[in-house]
């Protein structure tokens, strides 16, 4: 571990480099040609640092999934990144203040791909095992629920001995994440009848008023101690203060902690009926991710992490989180999988969203020894 860590330690700058290289390509998950040009940077790093070139998986409404293959012997080692983001193109800027680097999807989750390059680099510019067997599968919609890539990642990840997600680390704690809640998504779409609000308002049917009732009904469905929590995060309808309004729409989060809750969650909320006869209520989603628990060939993957970090310096915990990704999928195939292997940093999803610029060479060099079969 000491060489591969001094390694590392001496090309710093060069992964902080790249790291902000891929940020400054800015990828929101609904713009597909923003996402493919910065699949283009990618596969550009791999090239670079790996001498290896993507196998292209092509989506129509979605950005292209890349897929890298080093070496063909087995059993294989799967690595599981996305490189799209949740912000706008121009929302957030590329920024260094006090040791912390802040940037758009910089912690969720592009240092984590970069990392994960050198990680690899380090072994085999070394000359150490463990990089001849490694599958990077990249996608393009993980923020989106997975929609195009979830059947493309348990297809190439099938089989695997071990799959390792570069999700970041536990903010605060910068434990790794052993289990996951399942997530799901929903639309709700309302169609009411519009009407002068102050001439005839009995001639309308509020699409708004109903969308109100259909919230309390959804939050209704919480159930804390299972861990189920639904969530309506977005809320939009009308159309004027003066129009009875005809239109409305929810955008609705749900997290589970069973396949029995998930079940339960999907029934609920599918059969939901308007209260207003005259508002037509259309509701479309499901359970994307199922949860992700800890196996005891995952449980082995973590206890060889938390040797391995000891030679690092890092005193590792594990944690069970409530968001999902795509580790969930591999884990309910049962495949030993292990996440939270990307950055250290805070402010997923939020304006502070940055990574510990001290702290990226330690954790690369904790993937790289998984990656070469360290042991306890």
């Amino acid at each position: 571990m000491k060489a591969i860590a001094l390694y590392l330690e001496q090309h710093a700058a060069d992964i902080l480099a790249d790291i902000k290289k891929l940020v400054a390509a800015e990828s929101p998950s609904d713009d597909k040609p923003a996402v493919d040009a910065c699949g283009e940077v990618l596969q550009q790093l791999f090239q670079q640092r790996l001498n290896v070139r993507a196998e292209i998986t092509p989506q129509q409404h979605y950005g292209n999934h890349l897929k890298f293959s080093l070496g063909g012997q087995t059993p294989q080692s799967t690595i599981i990144g996305h490189f799209d983001t949740v912000w706008d193109t121009g929302e957030l800027t590329l920024r260094e203040e006090a040791g912390r680097l802040y940037g758009p999807g910089i912690l969720d989750m592009k240092a984590g791909l970069v990392q994960a390059i050198w990680a690899v680099r380090a072994l085999q510019q070394l000359n150490l095992p463990g990089w001849q067997q490694v599958v990077f599968l990249c996608n393009s919609d993980e923020e989106l629920g997975s929609p195009s890539s979830q059947q493309w990642i348990e297809t190439h990840a099938q089989g695997s001995a071990q799959v390792f997600v570069v999700e970041p680390a536990v903010a605060g704690s910068g434990a790794l994440k052993v289990a996951r809640k399942g997530t799901g998504r929903y639309d709700l779409t309302l169609t009411g009848l519009a009407a002068h609000a102050g001439n005839n308002p009995e001639e309308g049917a509020s699409a708004v008023q109903e969308m109100a009732q259909q919230i309390l009904a959804l939050h209704a469905l919480n159930a804390p101690d299972r861990g189920t929590t639904v969530n309506v995060g977005v809320a939009s309808g009308g159309s004027r203060a003066n129009v009875v309004a005809d239109r409305a729409r929810l955008e609705v989060d749900t997290r589970v902690t069973s396949e029995e809750e998930a079940a339960r969650l999907h029934a609920a909320i599918m059969q939901l009926q308007s209260h207003d006869p005259r508002v037509t209520l259309h509701i479309s989603g499901e359970q994307s991710r199922p949860p992700m628990r800890q196996s005891a060939a995952s449980r082995a993957l973590f206890t060889r992490a938390v040797h391995i970090g000891h030679q690092l310096g890092l005193t590792l915990e594990g944690a069970s989180v409530g968001g999902g990704s795509d580790g969930n999928f591999t884990a309910a195939l049962g495949l030993p999988t292990l996440d939270g292997l990307g950055a250290t940093g805070a402010g997923i999803h939020a304006r502070h969203e940055h990574i510990i610029v001290a702290e990226v060479v330690q954790r690369t060099a904790l993937l790289a020894g998984l990656l070469s079969g360290e042991t306890p």
